[in-house]
This record gives structure tokens, sequence and C-alpha cells, in this order.
């Protein structure tokens, strides 16, 4: 409000007015009466759970329960809810104000009628929903972490760090994706994989080793760099509002002697969230290849000139996205190998968005 009071898009009566509204409280009786509540707590089960049943007995038996979770999956988190059919996930990005999408995730035993009064809800704040179902990480963050955790990979490699950043702008994305990753958080992120490997392990499954998350837990645990939030990432950040790459960074990660080309890095980049996207949907988690795009581009900003990441394979062409898929995986890793509904629609010569017209699923 001071920012947009600094730039006359407000006034002071209306910056007062609208503070008068917000009552700061640690006083849960506050929330009787409450027809929807979203609880916005730090990404800790318990924290969230106390949270969850101190909130909900104070509601009606009627009153919707969103949780701006951008992780853990909402099912789980519903356990500690005496009725799960009112709960629901509703996600949030930031910056708030200005993010145009909301997230709504359906847990196991979110009803309908719950659903209904949450998109009602998000469209009543001028915002545009998308629907996906329960997953670790749901749509939106589990794609977006393909990029960061590409960027960190690379690093990891011994890719010049400068190179890495020049490439995820030059493939159209808003920001480069070590700077976003210091813009998330570099210890929130080392937090949800701590918590996820805590998950794994409770249901007697191991968490696959990872790359990025070496790099974010020797950021975070031995050099003490947790982004922007402390002035020291990747990146180093001056008073003076401009920030520079961690000289050190290029030591800690020895720079190799073979240097890939750009167009190869920018592939990488934008294979990988493509390939995610796709594996969600063949999991079901998404259900709406509208909801896939809109979410991309105004969730986190993928390069809009590829229309979203189906559409993006699209363009490309099922059987060539494929081949170059393979390519990757054969090079890189298993992360880039094509789902086996990529394979079959490849085989079928079929589009995500038909020709001519538009469709709410693969064709």
């Amino acid at each position: 409000l001071d920012k947009a009071l600094s730039r006359k898009k407000t006034t002071k009566e209306k910056k007062e007015h609208l503070l008068s509204l917000i009552t700061p409280t640690t006083d849960y009786n506050l929330l009787k009466g409450a027809d929807l509540i979203v609880e916005a707590v730090f990404e800790n089960r318990d924290i969230k759970a106390d949270v969850t049943k101190k909130a909900e007995a104070q509601i009606s038996a009627t009153a919707v329960f969103g949780s701006n979770t951008s992780t853990l999956p909402i099912t789980g988190l519903s356990k500690s809810s005496e009725r799960p059919s009112n709960f629901i996930g509703i996600h949030y990005f930031s910056p708030v104000e200005k993010m145009p999408l909301v997230e709504i995730i359906m847990g196991e035993e979110t009803s309908q009628e719950t659903l209904a009064k949450t998109m009602d809800y998000v469209q009543k704040i001028k915002k545009t929903p998308i629907v996906v179902n329960d997953s670790r990480g749901f749509y939106t963050s589990r794609v977006f972490g393909t990029y960061t955790g590409e960027g960190m990979i690379m690093l990891a490699e011994g890719i010049n760090p400068a190179l890495i950043e020049n490439a995820g702008k030059m493939s159209g994305m808003p920001m480069a994706p070590l700077a976003l990753m210091d813009a998330v958080a570099l210890d929130l992120g080392h937090k949800v994989a701590v918590q996820t490997k805590k998950d794994f392990e409770e249901e007697g499954k191991e968490l696959p080793k990872s790359l990025s998350q070496d790099v974010l837990q020797e950021m975070v645990e031995k050099h003490g760099r947790f982004g922007k939030k402390n002035n020291k990432g990747f990146y180093d950040y001056h008073e003076s509002g401009k920030k520079q790459l961690w000289p050190e960074l290029s030591k800690i990660y020895k720079l190799s002697d073979d240097q890939p080309e750009v167009e190869e890095l920018k592939n990488r980049l934008l294979y990988i969230q493509a390939i995610e996207t796709a594996k969600c949907f063949e999991e079901k988690v998404l259900t709406d290849v509208r909801d896939a795009d809109i979410g991309a581009i105004l969730g986190w900003g993928m390069s809009p000139w590829t229309g979203g990441p189906l559409s993006f394979i699209d363009m490309i062409g099922l059987k060539d996205f494929v081949a170059e898929a393979d390519r990757l995986a054969q090079k890189y890793g298993d992360r880039f190998t094509p789902c086996n509904m990529l394979r079959d629609m490849a085989d079928q010569n079929k589009s995500f968005h038909p020709k001519g017209g538009n469709s709410s699923q693969a064709a």
C-alpha cells in the first residue's frame, strides 16, 4: 500500500480504510461466523494440523477450510479436519496482490459443493482459478520446481552460472532459474525437500537423489545463504538494489572445460517443464489442457511465446518432441524420459489442442 501510495495509485484514505478491515490477532474466537478460512502458515504438517483444529472449533459445519499450501498433499492435511469434505487447497502465488492465478486443489474427500464455493470466492476476488487433483506439489509447484531445479543441476554440472541465467532469460522465462530460486528462498526450498524426504520415509519409500537438493543443502547449511531474504543466495544483493552472481559459485562448483551451447540449455529448461506437465496430465492431476497452459503462464510465467507447456509440445509436434526428450534423457538423465502417454500420442499422431477447435482433453 505504501508503494501504491508513492506511485499515486491509491490515496491515504483508501489505504487506511483497507488496513482497517484487517484484524491481526491470536484469538481464534474471532473466527466465529466466518464462511471461509484460508490457512497460510508455514509448510509444516504439525503446525498446519494445530491451526486446522483450533480454527475448525470456531466455525460452522458448512464453512469452507482452505489451505494455502504449495507442496503438501491436501488429502493428508485434511486428516486433521473433522469435516474433510469441506477441506480444499487454495494456493496463491507471490506476490499475491499482483499474481492473477489461484490453484484450487481437490482432496480425495473434497465435495463438489466446497469446490463450487471456492470457485465463487476466487472469482469474487478477481483471480483466475484452475482446478487440479491432489498430488505432492500439485501441478504448479511440481512443474515450477523442475525449472529452478534444472538450473541448480546445471550449476552442479559445472556450467557457468552466467550462462545458465542467460539461457533462462533467452528461453522467455520472466526470471532466470537461479535468481528465481533466490526470490523463492533457498532455505524454504531446502525445508520442503527435508519434509518431502521425511514423508517418503514414513511411507516406506526412498526419495530419489537429486543434484538440486544437494546444491540447496550446501548453500543453506554450509554457507548460510538463504536467498534474497538475507541478501545472500546464488546472488549477492546490495543496498543500492543491484545484484551480482556470488563470485564463490564458480569455485564451489568448478567450471567445466566444456561449456554447452545456449540453445542446449534453453531446450533443457523448456523440455523439463513440458515433460513434467505431461506426467501430471497422465496421472490425472490435470484433467484439462487449458488449466495446464493457463496455470503455467499465469502461475509461474512459463515462456508466454510457447502458449504453455502442452501447447509447446503441440508446436514441436509429438513425434519430434518425444525424439528430442529421449536424446536429452540419454545425455542428462531419466528425468527427461517421456511418459507412456506422450509415446502413445506420438504413435497415434495425436495432439493436446486439436487444430481448429478447443478441447478439454488430449485428442
